[in-house]
């Protein structure tokens, strides 16, 4: 596990941390307390390992800002890219609640600024107070289910269909805009929708010459999302 920069949290409260997930808001003053005297602040730069699949589970990891890859290493070494982590999200409650192995690999995909949060702490916290255990199993039940009826749509599609599955993933998921840059290397998009590298270029090459989608480098602008829609539902 990469801990990254540890930023200066002598004066860092979580009781006046801007950066608050629906989960934590549940918790009291004393509570609060509780996870800042057992946390730890880091700042990680883009392109490091965070956790690695079958490393034990020491802290589960609080995304404050950034974005996250969560990924895979499947038999014939090729990652299969599960999600974008978005922040205000937590790294590692899947594990957390299985068997304390980490079964997933997360890579920085931004510069991230991350709170490090004891297990034990948070395992008290999830048992002790119901409403913040509430938010979480909500959480990743949510996210579990998303997960799953991707991949399953995935899995029934040919590649024009999942590459627009992508686009539309990360224009209304992930950044909530028609206009954004996608932060995956042209090998990771291959990887997310489980095509050749080769392949997933033609067919963004393809969305562009006809109008769809405007692509510059890595920057996408969503020109005809309906379209889109079309292609990912019947592709």
């Amino acid at each position: 596990m990469d801990m990254g920069k540890v930023s200066d949290v002598k004066n860092s409260k979580c009781q006046d941390c801007a950066d608050k997930s629906c989960a934590t808001e549940k918790l009291g003053a004393s509570e609060l307390d509780l996870i800042t005297n057992n946390r730890y602040i880091s700042e990680i730069k883009r392109n490091t390992n965070i956790l690695n699949a079958g490393s034990p589970v020491s802290h589960i990891i609080y995304l404050r800002s950034g974005l996250v890859k969560e990924y895979l290493i499947k038999s014939d070494s090729k990652e299969q890219i599960l999600q974008i982590v978005m922040p205000h999200s937590y790294l590692g409650l899947t594990s957390m609640f299985g068997d304390n192995i980490n079964h997933f690999s997360y890579s920085a995909l931004t510069d991230l600024k991350v709170c490090y949060i004891d297990i034990d702490v948070f395992t008290q916290l999830v048992k002790k107070n119901g409403n913040f255990a509430f938010e979480i199993l909500t959480s990743v039940g949510r996210e579990n289910l998303n997960n799953f009826r991707r991949f399953i749509a995935q899995s029934n599609k040919r590649i024009y269909g999942r590459i627009a599955d992508m686009l539309i993933y990360f224009s209304k998921v992930v950044f909530s805009s028609s206009r954004f840059q996608i932060p995956l290397s042209r090998r990771e998009i291959a990887d997310m929708v489980g095509t050749s590298r080769e392949s997933a270029g033609r067919v963004l090459s393809k969305f562009n010459a006809e109008g769809l989608v405007r692509i510059s480098g890595k920057k996408v602008v969503i020109n005809d999302l309906k379209k889109l829609e079309k292609i990912s539902k019947f592709g």
